[in-house]
């Protein structure tokens, strides 16, 4: 840990972004060579899926979600929000570029365990340095490919998201004794596994750079990236409070993460909710993304609930609400925040989680919404400096669309300096 600034008008001296946050592909992955390994997928439906497993070939269990993704699986295998989740993968072909050291967005692996159509064992990559086979079985992560994913898929949509638990077919009866003991992994305090636990500091590649506080929930390394390039960044746990944040490092923004579970949980993100809350009741700029988005809604009183499936893809239309103009971005989500006017709009909701009770007088109003099933997907505050937005800008996998919410805070930074 770096020495913590105790004056706010001292000089940053950190490293750059890519010494502090370390990869978890190594630089060789040796091939791994095996006997095919006979594997089941049982949902707590009652419900078997045979196929075939690979990496570590051992047992995984979790809520079976699905993603659209037709590339970038390595960024998402390693996005933190994944945390105590199965990943689906629709598309039906993974690992044909293997993996490689630049492309992970975390120090790793998010979801417990991975399911596919079709697994390639030999990558054709120049850049590759390993299969997912291989990669995966380094850290410990079971996958199964040979089943059939799209009826998967559609029993997801049809009846939402489901627990499961992954294994070698010889051990169904033990498999099934796990399967039955499981619980949902959001009643968990996710954001507590996956966020730091310690302050850093992280160098703006900008010359005279405004200081921002990054409130770590499950960051990825694309947004702290993001920020890099306007920002000198304090990153930060979701434990440290707004007033830490600009009395001892000399913040003059937050900005909120994505994270895994649910937004009400008790646990860390309650305690980031509170820092939104005190961010907007001090006149600090803030912004949020995915759970930060979410947080910032409970804030301001309103409600979070589960939805059906969820948004987990690089497709997803999103209408600005104040420009009519609509943008293609990639999300991943299995919660979301009620309308502030219509309420809960989603036709399928799985359940109210939170909210109700406001922390701060403030207004909410929808600036961003999904052209899909018109969930909200981006609150602003009225007469705050203030906002948030459910999908990710920085992509990673995904269109770019969405980058210019970065420059949006940068700006709102900006003049606020400027106005001294």
């Amino acid at each position: 840990m770096l020495e913590a600034l105790t004056d706010s008008s001292s000089t940053l001296t950190a490293p750059l972004l890519s010494s502090v946050m370390q990869d978890p592909v190594p630089i060789d992955l040796a091939p791994v060579t095996r006997p095919e390994v006979p594997g089941v997928l049982l949902l707590e439906d009652g419900s078997r899926w045979e196929g075939l497993l690979f990496g570590a070939c051992d047992r995984g269990s979790g809520e079976l979600v699905f993603t659209t993704n037709m590339n970038g699986y390595q960024e998402s295998l390693t996005d933190p929000s994944f945390a105590g989740q199965v990943l689906l993968f629709t598309y039906p072909m993974l690992g044909n570029y293997g993996v490689m050291p630049s492309s992970s967005e975390s120090a790793t692996i998010g979801p417990s365990a991975v399911v596919c159509r079709h697994h390639m064992p030999r990558p054709s990559h120049r850049s590759a340095v390993g299969s997912v086979d291989a990669w995966l079985s380094h850290h410990g992560v079971t996958g199964i490919h040979g089943v059939d994913t799209r009826a998967l898929t559609e029993r997801i949509r049809e009846h939402g998201t489901i627990l499961c638990v992954i294994g070698p077919l010889g051990e169904e009866e033990e498999l099934t004794r796990s399967l039955e003991s499981l619980t949902d992994p959001s009643l968990e305090d996710l954001v507590a596994e996956v966020s730091t636990d310690q302050i850093r500091y992280i160098a703006s590649s900008m010359s005279d750079a405004p200081r921002i506080a990054l409130v770590d929930c499950g960051v990825k390394r694309s947004i702290l990236s993001s920020l890099a390039e306007r920002f000198e960044v304090v990153w930060a746990p979701p434990n440290i409070g707004h007033d830490e944040l600009v009395e001892n490092h000399g913040v003059s923004g937050i900005f909120v993460s994505n994270g895994p579970g649910d937004p009400s949980h008790e646990g860390m993100a309650a305690m980031a909710t509170q820092t939104v809350a005190d961010a907007i009741a001090s006149g600090t700029p803030m912004a949020g993304i995915c759970l930060g988005h979410q947080l910032l809604g409970l804030a301001c009183g309103l409600h979070t609930y589960k939805m059906r499936f969820g948004h987990r893809g690089a497709n997803q239309p999103v209408r600005d609400e104040m420009t009519g103009k609509v943008a293609i971005t990639s999300q991943n989500h299995g919660f979301a925040v009620e309308d502030p006017e219509l309420g809960i709009i989603d036709p399928h909701p799985s359940g109210l989680t939170g909210g109700g009770q406001s922390l701060i007088d403030a207004r909410a109003i929808v600036r961003h919404r999904n052209a899909n099933d018109r969930t909200v997907e981006g609150l602003d505050l009225l007469d705050h400096d203030a906002f948030s937005v459910q999908f990710h800008p920085e992509a990673a996998p995904g269109p770019r669309d969405a980058r210019p919410q970065f420059e949006r805070f940068a700006r709102i930074i900006e003049e606020r300096r400027s106005e001294g």
